[in-house]
């Protein structure tokens, strides 16, 4: 690498520094680390903001907020911490701290869009959110909308200072969600520019401060940050492999020594432990009918001294059940998880999995709570629970994985409940680098710059991965397409790839009509559980995306789930923005909310023959004639027909062969190789979907670099 004077433009990635004559580079770097690590904060804080939610900590949750924090919750509201305390006590725990028995409260809040301000003093994120609530007396709710939220930095702790939570669905869950208050839908007000959701870090303004952290302390913080990075991305391939029961590729993210604890049951040890814990879930492989998704939202992650060991905590959202038997379940569970670092590879050293709910679907989580037992034979634990513990678990709390970071203190369980601890973080913490010569210093602040690049290439590629699914909810094409590349290319569903924004615009205006002030009816693209591998140079990324897609309207409401499998993002005049996007759906429907998934029926077989396009849609009102998949293809042609793809969309509905649909299992298509055994997937991406068809789509041909889709061991 080349010598750098203090007078280089240090600028990788889009909120970094320049390094003016005179000034110290370290200096510059201290600034850039500590407004990276800021968006972190702030995401750490809305998460650890959920998960306390879970067990109606009501104070601690008040404790998250400035002395001044205001919390707005649809036509309510209330100011000042302990106001805020009393607001959450009464409207969700009835007047009580914790949850009355059997009650359920747990509220998801993912799918993060944080900004930092420019003199990175504040900030300003949006969240979806989707509650589960039972009052443990037999009535259970779903709610659902947007959060607004605003942020500041106080005697250097991340606090909320406003919670604006706008609720856009709700219901009991026996007759399903439909729009709050039975109206029309507005959009929510975005805090952000389609150029902003690429800048999630503005660049500073002026002399950066004088800093007391020397380089290797700003080091091993960099290095926590791509340590962060890594386990985030074992934890989402985690769920992604278990959704379609890949026992292969998840027993090779173990550790040779790991555990698989199942609260309730005992303890697998082992790689044979770890896959018999697995079969727990039933064999290897999906077959006809079979759904097993278990999605993991409000993960946090902690990294040990030492930088080989980390926790991560979160939430399980389980969607299970066999279509063939008509059996169909929810559950809710906690992880608790411990990684180690061994030959520069993260792995899964522990995996702790706490029982919330399972509940039968018919009946809802109010009114059915499973338990499950411990099982005996071939998939008997190899150290089962004492009996006291297999028995209590709606009274243990996984413990968290921090103090309450609004007061510096240990958490506190509520009356009745026991908090139950993890392995503790250990690790020794590498000795500092030995200082160097001027030359060779510089050479190392760039290196470290670079590093830097790559996490805050992780949260603008999630950024711009949110804004697209919220410009799509609310029909805002122009918005959308504003945040494509001057190439980037989009898939319209069923129909093919469009190029250019305007391209793009068209064809989303005549698939889905002009855009809209509001709306009857809202499809909500949830874009969770990424997977984001960032390029060497922090200039490219690949993104892998769940579709969570509850959908809500007047009249009832009904979810699905589908795959945004391998998204391409570039740095592009400073600003993340989409290079390539596809999207595989669905990959499980449901007919209505009272039959849900496991309702569904086969259609019957069509022949394998070219289709013919379907006439348009009349127009309505002021919204002209629509198009839909091959009507759309006839007229107005994409750039990339998805027919052209072959195997590539092989049964998706639009593509070749005979279509499949839900309850038959679609193939599932991978960007990347296992993250810790290096196992090739069955159906693997080189590059993006449509780039063995139209190679000028890689990124690679634009002077950007394909993100490794390997595992590339690193003990910095």
């Amino acid at each position: 690498m080349k010598t750098l004077s203090v007078a280089l433009v240090l600028t990788i990635g889009a909120g970094f520094s320049t390094v003016l004559s005179g000034q110290s580079p370290v200096d510059n770097l201290a600034r850039d680390v500590e407004r990276a690590e800021s968006i972190r904060a702030v995401k750490t804080l809305q998460r650890i903001y959920a998960q306390y939610s879970q067990y109606g900590l009501w104070n601690d949750m008040a404790a998250l907020f400035t002395d001044e924090g205001r919390i707005i919750v649809g036509d309510d509201a209330a100011t000042g911490r302990k106001a805020v305390a009393a607001f959450l006590t009464m409207r969700f725990g009835d007047g009580r701290e914790g949850l009355a028995p059997r009650a359920i409260h747990t509220q998801l809040i993912d799918q993060p869009l944080v900004n930092l301000s420019a003199d990175g003093r504040t900030a300003k994120g949006r969240w979806h959110g989707f509650f589960l609530a039972s009052d443990g007396k037999g009535s259970a709710t779903i709610e659902g909308g947007i959060y607004e939220n605003e942020y500041v930095l106080q005697n250097g702790a991340w606090k909320i200072s406003a919670l604006h939570f706008y609720p856009q669905y709700f219901g009991p869950y026996e007759n399903g969600l439909t729009n709050w208050k039975g109206q029309d839908l507005p959009i929510i007000p975005y805090h952000f520019t389609p150029d902003e959701t690429g800048i999630p870090i503005p660049p500073p303004a002026g002399a950066a401060p004088s800093t007391k952290a020397s380089l290797a302390q700003l080091e091993r913080r960099v290095a926590v940050m791509n340590a962060e990075d890594d386990v985030r991305n074992l934890q989402a391939s985690y769920g992604y492999y278990v959704n379609r029961r890949m026992w292969d590729d998840v027993t090779d993210l173990f550790a040779a020594d790991g555990v698989y604890e199942v609260g309730g049951v005992g303890v697998y040890a082992g790689p044979a432990g770890v896959r018999k814990a697995l079969e727990r879930m039933g064999p290897a492989g999906l077959t006809h009918g079979v759904l097993n998704d278990r999605l993991q939202f409000d993960t946090v992650v902690t990294i040990a001294a030492g930088g080989h060991e980390a926790h991560a905590r979160g939430i399980e959202l389980g969607m299970l059940g066999e279509a063939d038997k008509g059996d169909a379940y929810w559950e809710v569970n906690v992880f608790a998880n411990r990684f180690v670092k061994e030959g520069g590879i993260w792995k899964i050293r522990e995996m702790r999995v706490f029982p919330v709910l399972r509940s039968d679907y018919h009946l809802g989580w109010g009114k059915s709570r499973l338990v499950e037992r411990a099982p005996s034979g071939a998939l008997a634990p190899d150290h089962a629970l004492p009996a006291s513990d297999a028995g209590d678990q709606d009274h243990i709390i996984p413990a968290f994985l921090s103090v309450n970071p609004g007061t510096a203190r240990p958490m506190a369980a509520p009356d009745g409940c026991r908090f139950v601890a993890t392995a503790p973080l250990t690790g020794a913490i590498p000795a500092a680098k030995p200082r160097v010569a001027p030359s060779e210093r510089a050479t190392r602040v760039a290196d470290d710059a670079r590093r830097l690049a790559r996490s805050t290439a992780y949260d603008g590629a999630e950024n711009v991965s949110t804004a697209y699914g919220e410009y799509i909810d609310d029909f805002q094409w122009t918005q959308m397409a504003a945040i494509f590349g001057k190439r980037g290319a989009k898939q319209i569903p069923f129909a093919g790839y469009y190029s250019g924004a305007d391209r793009i615009v068209h064809a989303l205006l005549l698939e889905y009509g002009n855009e809209q002030a509001t709306r009857s009816a809202i499809a909500f693209h949830w874009r969770i559980q990424s997977v984001i591998h960032v390029a060497a140079d922090g200039r490219s990324a690949r993104v892998r995306t769940y579709l969570f897609h509850p959908n809500t309207s007047k009249r009832g409401a009904t979810l699905f789930g589908a795959m945004y499998p391998d998204d391409h993002v570039i740095l592009e005049d400073g600003i993340w923005r989409l290079w390539n996007l596809s999207l595989d759906e669905p990959y499980f429907s449901m007919p209505d909310w009272q039959g849900g998934w496991s309702a569904a029926k086969d259609r019957p077989a069509t022949p394998t023959v070219p289709r013919a396009a379907p006439p348009p849609a009349p127009a309505r009102g002021n919204q002209p004639q629509r198009y839909f998949g091959a009507a759309l293809v006839a007229k107005y042609p994409p750039d990339i027909p998805i027919t052209v793809l072959g195997e590539r969309q092989e049964h998706f509905r639009g593509g070749t062969g005979e279509p499949w649909e839900w309850p038959a299992i679609l193939p599932m298509w991978w960007g990347y190789r296992n993250p810790v055994s290096g196992r090739t997937p069955e159906h693997f991406l080189p590059d993006c979907v449509p780039c063995d068809y139209a190679p000028d789509q890689s990124m690679t041909r634009h002077g950007y670099t394909l993100p490794a889709s390997r595992p590339e061991p690193n003990d910095d």
